[in-house]
Order: structure tokens, then sequence, then C-alpha cells
């Protein structure tokens, strides 16, 4: 199986605390690195954050162009049909990154996932379906691809969750993000959802909100 290539960012020594954030489609782990001075939570207690690099991928709606990705995105309708046998392999690639963390001395449930649009789509697979506990999920901007073929894991069957979304996103509808807490709440979570007056980006309510939520579960 190949390796990702990832940018780490170590707040301080020796850190028994790993975020893993993955990209959307077409960017890179550079994309959120500038976020990492904004929070809080992570100057007083020492966190590792990695930020993979999705591999080089033809994504069929935009004219088979080879480009960072996740998985390949066939079509752009309302429910997103996506190769989902290409977002369980990145997900088995990320999975590769954890256990490479645990190997370092951090226990998994010290380890959170999340990811935005497509990372988001890719963080939802991996970190319900993970067999060992994980400290908490986070999906930006997304949609949960995968909510029909998952298997859920009781070790993560509690995991706290949070869920943000632009209200005037046009590449991944805020309908999409209210639909995946809605499976979510009917598998049996309790995700905290945050809806803000942005379009598929990130703003500085959500990177406090965020905050918030990475503090608590790193606590």
């Amino acid at each position: 199986m190949p390796k990702l290539d990832a940018l780490q960012i170590d707040t301080g020594t020796d850190p028994k605390h790993t975020v893993i954030w993955l990209h959307g489609l077409g960017a890179s782990g550079h994309d959120f690195e500038p976020v990492v001075p904004e929070f809080a939570f992570s100057k007083s207690t020492a966190v590792r954050f990695i930020f993979p690099h999705a591999p080089e991928l033809p994504v069929t709606v935009n004219g088979g162009t080879v480009m960072p990705a996740w998985y390949d995105i066939l079509a752009m309708d309302i429910d997103r049909k996506v190769d989902t046998d290409q977002l369980k392999k990145s997900a088995n690639l990320v999975a590769a990154l954890i256990e490479a963390e645990i190997a370092r001395g951090v226990p998994s449930k010290n380890i959170v996932i999340g990811g935005f649009s497509q990372g988001g789509a890719v963080a939802y697979e991996l970190a319900l379906s993970y067999p060992k506990p994980l400290g908490g999920l986070f999906a930006l901007s997304t949609y949960f691809a995968t909510a029909d073929t998952i298997h859920l894991s009781e070790a993560n069957q509690h995991i706290p969750i949070f869920v943000a979304h632009g209200s005037f996103d046009p590449v991944v509808a805020e309908t999409l993000g209210q639909a995946a807490i809605k499976r979510l709440q009917a598998m049996g979570y309790q995700p905290e959802y945050q809806s803000y007056g942005m379009d598929h980006s990130l703003c500085l309510e959500e990177v406090r909100d965020m905050d918030a939520f990475l503090a608590k579960v790193i606590a």
C-alpha cells in the first residue's frame, strides 16, 4: 500500500495528542496550515497536527483532469455520485497514519480525525469504522458519502462529532451537511452542528467553535 506524504506541525515537545486534518479536492496539506496559530487549545497542550496530501487522481466531473483528490466524483447531482471504493482506499491510507501515531506513543483515544469537503467524507468513513477508540471527528462543509455502506465500529459508537457548514455554500449545499446530521442521529450518534453565513470555506467564528470542540475532546 502506498504511503501518504503529509505536512506535520508540532506545537510542543513530544506531543501525546494528534489531529489529522484532510483537505478538499484540488488542494493540499498546506491548505489549513495557517489555521494552527489561531487555535488556543494547542498553545497550552503539545499537539501534533498532520495534514496529509491526497494522491493525484483523474476527476470525472472536472473533465478527467488529474489533481489531488481523495476519490473520483462521477456526477454533481444532489446526493453526489462518487467512487466509494476509492474513498475507502483513501480512508485506509489515512488509517496507516493513525497506526503510525500509535506506534509513536500517541494513544488512539488522543487522535482526532477531521476533514473539509472531500476530506470530510473520508473522515466520516474512517473515524466511524475505525476499530480502536478515537478522540473525535470533525466534518467541515461536507457530506456522508458512505452512510449506506459503512461498517460502524463499536469502539467509536460514542465518538464526539463536530459538523459545520456554510449556509451559502455553492459547491456542497448545506442540505447535504444537514442530511449527514440526520443520518448520524439515526445511527445513534450525538453530533454538534453549526452553520455559518459563508460559502465553501472556513470563517473565524467556525475556527473558534472548532477550537472549543478540540479543547473539550483533547482535555
